[in-house]
This record gives C-alpha cells, structure tokens and sequence, in this order.
C-alpha cells in the first residue's frame, strides 16, 4: 500500500463516473457525454435531471411525465413551512435553514421505510427532495421580507416556478431561460467537496435526506460555495467607489488584492459556465436596460487578461457572473448558494444512486503522527 500523502485527495482517483467530465486544459465540460453548451442552450433542467438520474435524454413523452411528477412533488408539509418561519424569523442563514428543512422532509416521506438499498424507492426520495428545495428557499425568503409564502403553482416550469414563488410574479421568457440555463449549469461538476461527501454518505447506506443534508454542510463553506456573493460584493463596491471599473481593478491590483471570481482548482482556461452566463448577461442586460454589471464584469475581465492570469491559468470560473445574473433577476444576495444547492441537488442525487450501484464504504486513513508508547497517569497523580 502506497504511504505517500495526497492532502485535500488532489488528484486521488475514488470512484468511476459516467455522470459528468471535465478537461480543465481546453475549458469542456460535459454531462453523460452531452456538451454543457448544447443541454445549457437546447435542454430544459428537468430533462438534464433526467439524463443525470436516467442516463438518457427523454423523449417528449417521458419528459412530459417526468414534469408532471417533479411538479405534483413541489408541496411542503405545513410542519416544515413553519419551522422555515421560525427560522427566518430569527434571522437564521439560508443555508443553515435550508440544511434544517431538507432534514426535516424526511419526518414526512411517504416511503419511511424503503430499504436504503432499493436505488428505485432512492431515486423517488431525490425527486421529493429536488422538488421541494426551491418551496423551502421561496418560502424563507418570503417569511424575512414579512410576505406570506406563495404555493407552488405545477403548470410553471422548475426554474419558473421558484422565481414566481420567490418575487409573486411569473418571470418573462427571458428570465425564466436565464435561470434555467443556470441550474444546469450547475446541476454537476465532478467529485467537488459536497458531491463527495454526499458520497460518502451515500455510502454508508444511509438514506438520501442525510446525504444532501450533508451536501448542503459542504457546499455552505466558503471555499465550496459563496464566491459568487463575494462577486457581487466586489462589484458594489466598484460601483459604490464612483471609479471607473479599470481604475480600481487597477487600484486592487496594486493593493495586492485577490480579485474574486477567477481561478478554479480544475479549470486552466475561462471556466465554459461562465463563458454561457456572459451571453446571459448580456442579454438580461439589454431586456431591461441596465448594463452596469456587464460594464463593470467585462472589463475587470479584460483588465486581468491584459494583466497576463489567464495566461497562468487563472481565468473567470462560473462565479465571476453567476452573481450578476441572479442580481438581475431579483435574488436576494444571501440566497445565491442556495440557489447553488438548488441546481446541484440533482447531481449529489446522481453520484449517490451511481456509486450504490457497486457500493463499497469509503473508507480512507491518515497518516499516525502522534505518540506511540505514552505512559498512563491514573487521574490523582497527574
């Protein structure tokens, strides 16, 4: 056995993946072999969830039916949506809260007592659970605005119908396509940190509440999830600076600043997702006439790449305009992380009934470098 250490597992091969791949040299990502640019483009995020949980596209009428059940799951028990008040009301953070009710949901799963390894009771668990994440995130935000939660409405599509439940009014094309397209940008990535720990939850035959639960945990730290909040943050603070956006990415450069939004662990190149969310920008943009983030995005861009990063492999990841364009469509700043575990919910649900399939507990050791040979000191003389 090899005693050679690989801290953070960088570059440890676990487990084998049909669900998605990544060439960080040339920018490409793709989903069970489909690039992200045409299911981001062509697809509907229920019919990525369909491919990521079925290991096909649908046909018209499978994806027909598949809306129908995705949609007829949305409702949350009256128990939870209280709980969510309670937490909203005490100024809990989305994430916390959102950890909080998904654990709850379990309380009233209709199949409480499926055998962890029954992938087809498994699979139905995650739909539950992928159905009502965007009821819980609406409903505490809601609740902290002093509104009353909105029912889900099942004629909506997935990303529509979050959107109508989270601001009461039904998005228009353009927005509803935008944030759509951002779900599945997002809906998988390989073994990141809260996949893989939804993993090694999963495979403990633990029941898959408990492994999006703990999915959440990860994804709710701030070097996993988050760095799209840091985005928008940094662009508020250009635009409340009054500077031009080149003279202060010129400024922060000088101060020795870390520009957030560029830079991936995987990613040599502009990370493909934000290449997909720039042209979204642009056209949210244009649907409503404010183009200051555009403006403000693209030009700390330019300014980087003049500077010589991307030329040592640090380019914009996903997160230099995701945030601009949740921002665009009236998402509270705090809520982009959950969004995050919104899309990406499908994909823990994926890699878990996957690694099922031949399970074996992941198990991995450190390396003892403690004491050997100490001697015990009864509690009286010590």
């Amino acid at each position: 056995m090899s005693n050679e250490l690989k801290r953070g597992l960088e570059g440890v091969l676990v487990a084998e993946s049909d669900l998605s791949y990544i060439d960080g040299s040339v920018g490409k990502l793709v989903y069970r072999g489909y690039a992200i640019e045409d299911l981001a483009r062509e697809a509907s995020y229920e019919e990525v969830l369909y491919l990521l949980w079925h290991g096909e596209l649908p046909t018209r009428e499978e994806l027909t039916e598949f809306e129908a059940r995705l949609a007829e799951e949305r409702h949350v028990d009256d128990d939870v949506l209280e709980t969510i008040a309670v937490l909203a009301e005490a100024d809990e953070e989305p994430m916390a809260a959102l950890r909080t009710a998904v654990s709850m949901l379990s309380a009233y799963e209709p199949e409480p007592d499926a055998d962890p390894e029954d992938l087809d009771a498994t699979l139905r668990q995650g739909r539950r659970i992928t159905a009502k994440i965007p009821t819980i995130l609406a409903a505490f935000d809601r609740v902290r605005q002093g509104e009353e939660p909105i029912e889900p409405d099942e004629s909506l599509s997935y990303a529509g119908n979050f959107l109508y439940m989270l601001t009461g009014v039904e998005p228009d094309a353009v927005a509803e396509e935008t944030f759509d397209m951002a779900l599945t940008l997002h809906a998988d990535h390989g073994l990141n940190a809260s996949t893989f720990t939804a993993m090694v939850i999963g495979s403990t035959m633990a029941d898959i509440y408990s492994a999006v639960t703990g999915g959440i945990g990860a994804l709710s730290g701030s070097l996993h999830g988050g760095a799209n909040e840091d985005v928008m943050r940094t662009l508020r603070e250009v635009d409340a600076s009054s500077k031009d956006p080149l003279q202060w990415a010129k400024d922060a450069r000088e101060e020795g600043r870390r520009i957030p939004g560029f830079g991936h662990r995987v990613y040599e190149v502009k990370d493909p997702r934000a290449v997909i969310l720039e042209e979204k920008l642009r056209d949210l943009s244009a649907s409503n006439g404010d183009d200051t983030w555009l403006e403000y995005t693209t030009t700390i861009e330019s300014y980087l790449e003049d500077e010589g990063l991307t030329e040592k492999g640090i380019a914009p990841n996903v997160d230099f305009y995701s945030g601009s364009v949740y921002d665009h469509l009236g998402i509270p700043m705090d809520m982009f992380t959950p969004i995050f575990a919104m899309a990406r919910a499908g994909g823990w649900i994926a890699h878990v009934l996957e690694y099922q399939e031949d399970n074996r507990l992941i198990r991995p050791r450190a390396r003892y470098t403690g004491p050997q040979d100490a001697e015990f000191v009864p509690i009286d003389e010590r």
